[in-house]
């Protein structure tokens, strides 16, 4: 039968060990007063062992993937995952690892960096959303349009880069604004059958000392490090702020953040691979349904099939 449904189906979740997790633990409420200084870094692991730490990635990933595979055929919804974190906090890792099982035909990863000329003589979400996924596949930003509440808000030199009228820039209520607009763009991407899931990976600042030591020490991960890292590392409060700040005001019902603990990279995987397992589940996606037209087209395909004579 083609009208298969993921949760009538035996081939997942037959002895599928779960993953037990309080997604009221990282979800970061709207409206919530949000203080990153007592928010965990760390938490107690999701797995036993290293060998058990595989068994659970890999039951999600199977899951992930029969997920994504009925996202694709029933051409709906599309889905949005957003990655940001300070540097060493683990985000390619974790999108390499969660989504490694994933049909790279259903799925696109961007990654912002800095904005070309031609980005920064448009409005601060253009660049973004001309590469948001269409329906039926899952779309990644690994940074996004939160760079510019983040990044920028940090330096707000770049400002001067962007070129916008001095009225607007020093305007009291600048930032808030931008995060009007970012929250206006995600309302209006939900009407239109796009979800969205935003993980902030929260490490620590001892953590992140410990993995740029373990970069040097290591020849093959030297290019991953250099001296404008050490400086951003020294605004790390400004960073925060402008995270808890950002974080406070972007989270909604349907674009939720997920403040995700990333000092353990084996637990954050685990978190951020239940989150998207779960998320996409909620949807209740199924294998479209053919019509009669279409019913009578496959029989008449059938019997064409069944009437040819075998090679000789």
């Amino acid at each position: 039968m083609l009208n298969v449904d993921l949760f009538s189906s035996n081939r997942i979740l037959a002895n599928f060990q779960r993953v037990k997790l309080d997604f009221s633990k990282f979800r970061v409420a709207p409206g919530r007063t949000l203080r990153l200084d007592d928010w965990p870094t760390k938490v107690k692991p999701l797995y036993k062992s290293k060998a058990h730490y595989k068994r659970l990635l890999s039951h999600q990933i199977k899951e992930l993937t029969e997920l994504q595979n009925l996202l694709y055929a029933s051409n709906r919804y599309a889905l949005l995952l957003i990655f940001q974190a300070m540097d060493a906090a683990g985000k390619d890792s974790a999108i390499k690892h969660v989504m490694s099982g994933v049909n790279p035909q259903g799925c696109q990863v961007f990654s912002f960096k800095h904005p070309s000329a031609e980005e920064l003589e448009h409005d601060f979400l253009w660049r973004t959303t001309r590469d948001l996924p269409e329906r039926g596949r899952i779309g990644i930003f690994n940074r996004s349009y939160y760079e510019e509440v983040l990044t920028v808000r940090v330096h707000p030199d770049l400002l001067r880069g962007e070129s916008l009228p001095p009225e607007l820039v020093n305007d009291e209520d600048f930032w808030e604004g931008r995060y009007r607009s970012i929250t206006e763009l995600e309302s209006h991407l939900y009407r239109n059958g796009t979800r969205m899931l935003k993980f902030f990976l929260h490490l620590s600042r001892e953590e992140q000392r410990q993995r740029f030591l373990a970069r040097l020490k290591d020849p093959d991960k030297n290019w991953k490090l250099n001296r404008g890292d050490l400086g951003e590392r020294e605004l790390w409060k400004e960073y925060m702020s402008a995270y808890q700040q950002c974080l406070r005001a972007t989270s909604t019902r349907h674009a939720p953040w997920y403040a995700v603990p990333a000092d353990d990279k084996k637990n954050a995987r685990l978190i951020i691979a239940e989150t998207i397992v779960e998320a996409l589940k909620e949807l209740k996606l199924s294998y479209p349904h053919p019509d009669r037209q279409q019913r009578k087209e496959l029989k008449a395909i059938r019997q064409q099939l069944e009437a040819e004579r075998p090679d000789t």
